[in-house]
C-alpha cells in the first residue's frame, strides 16, 4: 500500500479480460451487489475527448458497510467500495481504497475485525481480476 491509501494491482491480462474477471467475481458472489458500472473512457469519446481505457465498478455488502456508516458517517462519502480498473503505461492496473486507511481517514472506532475482513476481500477480488 502507498501512503495515500491506494491499494494498486498489475494485471496479468487485457484492460477487457481484467474488467470481465472483476465484475464476474463480484456478480458471482452472494453477499455482494454491483451498484454501478462507469466506464469513464465511453464517457469521455461521447463529448469527443481521449481518455485511455477506464472503468469503475461500485458494489457492496450492507452487512458490512452500514456498521462502519453507523460508527462514522464520513466514511459514506468513500462507500460503497469501488474499484477502478485502468490502462497506463501500457499496462493493465486494478486500485482501490485501503480499508485501514480509511479508518484513520474517517476516524472509525472498534472496527478492525469488519475492516480487516473488508481488506481480505478487496484483496482476494482483485488477486482474482488480475491474475495472481
Amino acid at each position: 500500500m502507498e501512503n495515500n491509501g491506494l491499494v494498486v494491482k498489475q494485471s496479468k491480462f487485457d484492460f477487457n479480460t481484467t474488467y470481465a474477471k472483476l465484475h464476474d467475481v463480484l456478480e458471482s458472489n452472494p453477499n455482494l451487489k454491483i451498484i454501478l458500472e462507469l466506464d469513464h473512457s465511453k464517457n469521455a469519446a461521447s463529448k469527443d475527448l481521449q481518455l485511455r481505457p477506464t472503468k469503475i465498478i461500485l458494489f457492496g455488502n450492507p452487512m458490512l458497510g452500514t456498521p462502519l456508516m453507523q460508527n462514522s458517517a464520513t466514511v459514506a462519502l468513500d462507500l460503497p467500495q469501488k474499484i477502478v480498473v485502468f490502462e497506463a503505461d501500457n499496462m493493465v492496473q486494478v486500485a482501490y481504497n485501503d480499508p485501514l486507511y480509511l479508518k484513520n481517514r474517517h476516524g472509525i472506532d472498534n472496527s478492525d475485525e469488519v475492516l480487516t475482513k473488508i481488506a481480505g476481500a478487496l484483496n482476494k477480488i482483485t488477486d482474482v481480476a488480475v491474475g495472481n
